[in-house]
């Protein structure tokens, strides 16, 4: 584990809970002044722990009310096969995670789309044209439980 303190752990956790507090609202929380804050934050995103902010949008509100967990597995196992099926993917804006996996597949990738229709034209036009797929099985999603979770964080005293 990187050199963290629990000052640093606990301005992650705030930063999970309320991407948009004020550096002044968590230097008030943990207990600090604002500029050894900042510094603090300033270092967590130079060294990749803080990798940055997003907004959380409800993905049915937006249209988007299909999530498919989708198998992909290659069929010639080499680190440039491997390069290019990571970076097809990556290039797929549908995709919203992706793993590279052991088991049975080789990738296990996120994807949401707005119905359907929608997902069989990704797959039939692009999922089924990547380089080296050998087979493909989708798994649907019936009901979202949680995503987006924070990460349990280590309790330091």
């Amino acid at each position: 584990m990187p050199n963290l303190d629990k000052f640093d752990i606990a301005i992650l956790r705030i930063l999970q809970e309320d991407a948009r507090a004020t550096n002044v609202e968590i230097a008030e929380r943990v207990n600090l002044s604002p500029s050894p804050c900042l510094r603090r934050i300033r270092n967590l995103e130079k060294s990749g722990i803080l990798k940055g902010y997003r907004a959380d949008i409800d993905r049915k509100e937006v249209g988007l009310g299909l999530t498919v967990f989708v198998e992909i597995k290659v069929d010639r196992h080499s680190l440039q096969n491997a390069l290019s099926q990571q970076a097809a993917l990556l290039a797929i804006p549908e995709v919203v995670s992706c793993f590279l996996i052991s088991g049975n597949a080789d990738f296990l990738a996120e994807v949401v789309v707005a119905d359907l229709a929608a997902y069989e034209r990704l797959l039939t036009d692009t999922l089924l044209t990547l380089p080296g797929v050998s087979d493909i099985r989708s798994n649907f999603a019936i009901r979202t439980i949680k995503t987006g979770g924070p990460l349990k964080l280590p309790d330091l005293k």
